[in-house]
């Protein structure tokens, strides 16, 4: 039997399991898949761990419901922050920090907004057609007027296989402005193979990529199909940014225990 918790953040929904015990194989590949599978398992857009650290609050460890371990999911580092809160782990819910992928991540938690502070950007590979960058995971930015219209699935698969990005592939955003300090988001991300409701790295890249072509607000809201995130953050003259947060809501949405 595995004891897990399922956590929603703006829509982005995840498996998370104590495994402070070690007793969850995460190298099991078809294990991760079978609970991230909406009809025969729990169903998540990932799985994840938390392991013990020995210097910080906790190790979170990441897997795409395709059941390989990945790259930084920003919505992810939400949502276990929140659960080591609930499960008693954190002290000090102002400020705690843990160990992730891409590295250390600060985090704050305040009645199921998580803040958490994000890796440095310091490459933006700007082209005519769209932007890149690495948050943590790679995104590809592309700013439209018809964003609501738009077949977010057919045009991330073409991106994300496409010949500039291999052969890891990269998750792809479609932005629009609403207003100067308002965006919206919508996401296709890689080893789910389909848009999500939302995307932590990813509404972070396209707000970079937002200030990279106004130069003007550092502090957005962004509208995603699963509610609302924000995302702040301090840039220089050599088009590098630092003390970028991500905040928005991180919320329990059940427990249980499942027979494999």
């Amino acid at each position: 039997m595995i004891h897990f918790y399922k956590y929603q953040g703006t829509g982005n929904d995840f498996v998370i399991i104590d495994n402070r015990d070690k007793s969850f194989n995460g190298a099991n590949t078809e294990l991760v898949r079978f609970l991230c599978d909406r009809r025969f398992g729990v169903g998540g857009d990932g799985l994840m761990l938390l392991e013990e650290h020995d210097k910080y609050d906790f190790t979170m460890r990441y897997f795409n419901s395709d059941g390989n371990e990945a790259s930084m999911c920003g919505n992810g580092g939400r949502c276990i922050a929140a659960f080591a809160v609930h499960q008693g782990i954190i002290k000090n819910t102002e400020h705690f920090s843990f160990m992730a992928i891409d590295g250390l991540h600060e985090a704050s938690y305040s009645n199921n907004i998580v803040s958490i502070k994000m890796i440095d950007v310091n490459s933006i590979d700007k082209q005519k057609e769209y932007t890149f960058l690495n948050t943590g995971s790679p995104h590809y930015v592309e700013f439209t007027d018809d964003i609501d219209n738009l077949n977010v699935k057919e045009k991330g698969i073409k991106v994300r296989h496409s010949d500039t990005f291999k052969p890891d592939g990269t998750n792809a955003n479609f932005v629009s402005f609403i207003k100067n300090d308002t965006l919206k988001v919508r996401t296709f991300e890689r080893g789910v193979e389909d848009e999500t409701l939302a995307c932590g790295t990813g509404v972070v890249a396209s707000a970079i990529a937002a200030y990279e072509k106004n130069k003007s607000v550092s502090d957005y809201k962004i509208k995603v199909l699963g509610g609302e995130l924000r995302v702040s953050f301090e840039t220089d003259d050599n088009n590098s940014y630092k003390n970028i947060w991500l905040e928005g809501p991180a919320t329990f949405v059940f427990e249980g225990k499942i027979k494999v």
